[in-house]
């Protein structure tokens, strides 16, 4: 064990995976480490930079990396077909800066177009005062036994950038116009603030993801403690006083969590609604047909394709849903058929009849 000193820890560059740890508990380094698992925090030392030639502060700001700087990481796995398949790290040695958002894992595998991952050295596991080692779980929201009452609308999509952020975004700004106290959450994927951040400039009056429940990332992450995680941060944004809860599923449908999610019971029955969103009108026909086979209730489709007219027509022209772009998200009628329950849905059409 090395003792690490206030001098040291100030010049640790901290990482935003890292943002609810408590640094008053940093005091030893486990340099010769083994057994690693995800969630344990590490300073690294950086060798060469590569794809991430910054790393994302607590505060969001992208910090420069200079070879031979100390991170403060979260061990982790990666998987984002755009980028990085990466596991998590099990031992001190060499690794590689997987995320900017300050994930330290073993990339095996990258897109054409990325250049190497950042590489780096696991020095050791940071450890409290008593030698322990700090996971972010030790730093989670509580999890909830409350029974939820809130619209929940889930958004979910074909694959890495086909467009969830941003709906969320839409649709998290056209309720707050209409007079909603949203929270935005993201519940799965890989530890970083640029969602979070958007979702606050779109009107969210709360805003959360999976690293305040304790992953820096929930790839390989088992399903049950998941959505343990989602009701912790439910359960938090119900506290807080919002009104209407709209959460983001990361990836694509044939992603291994995302797809275990959706097919959940228990998850099924928080929603009120799911938004899909798809870069071209045969994902969405997939889509939408993978998850009314799974019971969800996709009410509307979104994402990418939206910024195409005839994408949109090519779309709607093959399923029988709304197809929205950002601006739709604003109108009354449409949020409301949005987060409506299931049975309210119901309910109304059969007064009107």
């Amino acid at each position: 064990m090395q003792l690490i000193d206030n001098v040291r820890l100030s010049r640790v560059k901290p990482s935003f995976v890292t943002r609810r740890v408590d640094h008053d508990h940093i005091r030893l380094l486990e340099t010769d480490a083994t057994g690693l698992n995800a969630g344990d925090l590490v300073i690294a030392e950086v060798q060469a930079t590569g794809q991430h030639p910054r790393i994302e502060r607590p505060d969001g700001r992208r910090a420069m990396l200079f070879t031979g700087d100390e991170v403060l990481l979260a061990c982790g796995s990666r998987y984002a077909p755009d980028q990085f398949e990466a596991r998590c790290p099990t031992a001190t040695g060499p690794a590689h800066l997987a995320a900017a958002g300050g994930i330290a894992g073993l990339v095996e595998g990258q897109h054409s177009l990325m250049k190497p991952a950042t590489a780096i050295t696991i020095l050791g596991a940071v450890c409290d005062r008593s030698g322990d080692r700090i996971n972010l779980s030790r730093y989670a929201v509580d999890p909830s036994t409350l029974p939820i009452r809130r619209p929940i609308v889930a958004v979910c999509g074909t694959s890495m950038n086909a467009g969830k952020t941003h709906t969320v975004a839409s649709l998290a700004r056209g309720l707050a116009l209409n007079g909603h106290k949203v929270a935005a959450i993201k519940v799965t994927g890989t530890g970083a603030g640029g969602d979070l951040w958007l979702y606050r400039d779109s009107g969210a009056h709360f805003v959360s993801d999976f690293t305040d429940a304790g992953f820096a990332s929930t790839a390989h992450v088992p399903v049950d403690a998941i959505l343990a995680g989602i009701h912790g941060l439910i359960g938090e944004a119900t506290s807080a006083g919002n009104d209407v809860v709209v959460i983001e599923l990361a990836d694509g449908l044939l992603q291994n969590e995302t797809a275990q999610l959706l097919q959940n019971r228990e998850f099924q029955r928080l929603l009120s609604g799911l938004v899909f969103a798809a870069r071209d009108a045969m994902g969405a026909q997939a889509g939408v047909a993978w998850l009314r086979e799974a019971g969800l209730p996709v009410r509307a489709v979104s994402g990418c394709l939206t910024q195409s007219p005839l994408a949109m027509r090519e779309a709607s022209d093959a399923i029988d849903l709304p197809c929205l772009g950002a601006g739709d998200f604003h109108d009354p009628r449409t949020l409301s058929a949005l987060i409506a329950r299931p049975q309210d849905a119901v309910a109304r059409a059969v007064v009107a009849a």
